[in-house]
Parts: structure tokens; C-alpha cells; sequence
């Protein structure tokens, strides 16, 4: 079981684990929230997916490697907001 092989409630549920994750890894001020880790885990999700198909990886394996390979994603994807959102700190 992949995580495109998920139905919508296992993306929200993934999601959420990976967003809230990556939020507790990466900090900073972007994308905060259930909502917001919840979309940044989904599409956490699909850029590690894409990441680990790439570079030859095959299927994560169940619930477990799916949380893993959407968390990496997430992570990157904290990173790129992060280095996008520039404003100034208080």
C-alpha cells in the first residue's frame, strides 16, 4: 500500500501526521495549523512519492513508509516555503 493508494481519509490522516511532524522539525512561521499541516503532508506526500520513484525506490510499504516518505516531503516542502517566505521577524 502506497500513499496514492490511500483513500481521501488515510491522505487527510497521513497528512496531518507528516504536516504536524514537519512542523515540529523544520519551525519557523510558515504554513501553520491543522488545515495547513494537513495540505503540506498531502503534498508532502506526493513530492516525496515523486522524490523516492525517482530515485529508484519502489513502493514504501504499508502505513509506516508512507508516513515516512510523505514526512521527508514535508520537510523539503517546510524548507522551500520557509526560504520563500522572507518576511522580516518581529
Amino acid at each position: 500500500m502506497s500513499f496514492f493508494d490511500l483513500d481521501p481519509i488515510g491522505w487527510m490522516f497521513v497528512g496531518l501526521l507528516a504536516g504536524g511532524l514537519s512542523s515540529l522539525l523544520v519551525g519557523g512561521r510558515a504554513a501553520r495549523g491543522c488545515l495547513p499541516n494537513i495540505l503540506v503532508g498531502i503534498l508532502g506526500g506526493i513530492v516525496g512519492g515523486t522524490l523516492a520513484k525517482g530515485a529508484g525506490y519502489g513502493d514504501p510499504g504499508g502505513f509506516t513508509g508512507s508516513v515516512f516518505v510523505a514526512l521527508l516531503g514535508s520537510v523539503i516542502l517546510r524548507l522551500a516555503l520557509e526560504f520563500v517566505d522572507r518576511r522580516p521577524r518581529r
